[in-house]
């Protein structure tokens, strides 16, 4: 059943009616209400071509939210063949919310990295609902490191509200965790590349995605700070979140125009929840377009066109 959004109450309604009439023609086959449902879902359809052609900065975090969207794993499930799960950071655990293995995109081999959220009140819980603890970081850096021995290009997909804050994860070091990750990507010398598909929450997200080409999905989110966390820490007030938002520039519009991502992968009509397979094989598509532009630059040429690009990051676009 699709989990309607605040703001698509009016859409909600219309495709509420629309379906009531195909459950009562289910009930009586001599009913034909296809011409009336039919108008209906036009009308609906004509309703969210109108509501998402102009999302405000706070709708589009509730999109980039969204519990239906595409995970990591769906992703990963989708895109990457014979993908070999690849556990623990040699030191301390496991980290759930964090995916990586081996894999195969189109005919190349790669390493893929990503967080997920979990799909459900179990999975969610299991996964921490998409914030790593520092062992999450540290095995990434793993797989980095093992990519970078082995010549494997790095994808990875971010979708976190942030690293995970709690009092077990700051004893273990969680800022240094993120500090060496985020190192750890400065210094490979195999292409990187990151798709922010949901949220990009400030550092957690960051290590994964200082990478040679970072693109987002049209409806997801990139920033230091949730809105509320922002409106909590300058109004004392988090129902300030829209203005947060507003002030944050985080759309995937104002950054690429900020030049802090590189592109934008276009999503279904209604967002990546409204029709998943065509939101996984947009960012497919991508993903090999930007492993193409990088194949067979060597690897100080790899190196120093990523330290070049985030050097140079708010210094274009800030006048706008």
């Amino acid at each position: 059943m699709t989990q309607y959004l605040d703001f698509e109450k009016p859409l909600s309604e219309i495709e509420g009616k629309a379906e009531e009439l195909r459950a009562m023609a289910r009930s009586d086959a001599k009913m034909d209400v296809e011409k009336e449902a039919a108008a209906l879902d036009k009308k609906a359809k004509d309703i969210l071509a109108g509501l998402y052609k102009g999302l405000t900065p706070w709708q589009k975090a509730q999109v980039a939210r969204h519990a239906s969207r595409p995970h990591c794993k769906d992703y990963i499930e989708a895109l990457f063949t014979e993908f070999t799960p690849l556990a623990g950071d040699r030191n301390f655990a496991d980290d759930h919310a964090v995916m990586g293995g081996l894999g195969r995109l189109g005919d190349r081999a790669v390493m893929v990295i990503g967080h997920e959220k979990g799909h459900d009140t179990r999975t969610r819980i299991e996964r921490n609902f998409g914030m790593a603890r520092p062992e999450g970081y540290r095995k990434a850096i793993r797989l980095m490191e093992m990519a970078d021995r082995f010549g494997l290009p790095v994808v990875t997909l971010i979708d976190t509200p942030g690293a995970y804050p709690g009092k077990g994860a700051e004893e273990r070091g969680q800022s240094e965790a993120i500090a060496r990750s985020t190192q750890a990507c400065l210094r490979l010398g195999v292409p990187l590349v990151s798709v922010v598909i949901g949220e990009g929450g400030s550092g957690g997200a960051v290590a994964f995605a200082t990478a040679n080409r970072v693109a987002m999905l049209e409806h997801s989110i990139y920033s230091v700070i949730s809105p509320e966390g922002c409106a909590s820490i300058l109004w004392k007030d988090a129902e300030k979140m829209r203005e947060a938002a507003e002030a944050l520039r985080l759309t995937a519009q104002d950054l690429h125009k900020l030049g802090v991502i590189d592109r934008i992968v276009r999503e279904p009509l209604g967002g990546a929840h409204r029709d998943g397979k065509a939101a996984i094989a947009a960012v497919g598509k991508a993903l090999e377009q930007m492993l193409g532009e990088l194949s067979g630059q060597d690897r100080d040429a790899l190196r120093d066109a990523r330290r070049q690009k985030f050097l140079k990051m708010g210094s274009q676009g800030l006048a706008a």
